[in-house]
């Protein structure tokens, strides 16, 4: 399934109810997930309406690549998980994105498959604040 770009939540910046931007980054972005179950829960986000990962460059995927990667080195500053999971299912939305979801020993769903959206943990506007300063300043 391919999305339109004009449809796309990712390409019109309508992700207010979702996510919060923290930054930019070389290719991509980086959000935070407004339902934090999983406690420091980001999500990555391509630049470009790509749908999948095998559709970029060598170098435009080692980009992409390097800021998911420089994102979990910055969650895992700020919350200290014992593993962050990485999910890119795109079935619905064919945007290149990968959601990355600490988990904690004895934290929900350690052990297992994270849940794409459990709508049990939300933040105060304050809270959501701190967390956005906290992993912009250790990108």
């Amino acid at each position: 399934m391919h999305s339109d770009p004009k449809e796309c939540l990712y390409c019109t910046n309508n992700y207010g109810n979702l996510m919060i931007l923290i930054a930019e980054l070389s290719v991509s972005r980086v959000f935070l997930f407004k339902e934090q179950t999983y406690h420091g829960r980001c999500l990555v986000s391509y630049n470009g309406h790509v749908n999948d990962l095998n559709e970029l460059s060598d170098e435009e995927r080692n980009a992409f690549m390097a800021d998911v990667a420089r994102t979990t080195r910055a969650m895992q500053k700020v919350f200290n998980p014992e593993k962050i999971n990485y999910g890119a299912y795109s079935d619905k939305l064919s945007h290149l994105h990968f959601h990355l979801a600490p988990k904690y020993v004895d934290g929900p769903d350690y052990g297992g498959t994270f849940q794409m959206n459990p709508g049990k943990v939300y933040l105060s506007d304050e809270e959501y604040k701190d967390m956005v300063e906290k992993i912009k300043a250790a990108l």
